[in-house]
């Protein structure tokens, strides 16, 4: 039986080097197809991006309560510390 994983992940434009934090019940890489085709509106203007980061939690609520950290001032500056 395969576990299911949730995941936060950090992608960053190739365009303009910024990064955007997200989550995903997807495969990460998977996920960040969706980003290059544009399909996801908080990115679209931004292509193409490239997955720099990643985490699996075994919850949902673990995930995004990580994203949700990644997105505030101190988790962009943990993360730019400890992953970029």
């Amino acid at each position: 039986m395969k576990k299911i994983m949730f995941y936060t992940y950090i992608i960053q434009s190739k365009l303009t080097n910024e990064f955007y934090r997200g989550y995903t019940e997807l495969d990460p890489n998977d996920r960040l197809k969706f980003h290059n085709k544009g399909t996801v509106p908080a990115t679209k203007e931004k292509r193409p991006w490239k997955l720099v980061w990643f985490a699996g939690f075994d919850t949902k609520q673990k995930a995004l309560n990580f994203e949700k950290y990644l997105k505030s001032g101190s988790g962009h500056a943990f993360s730019r510390k400890r992953f970029l």
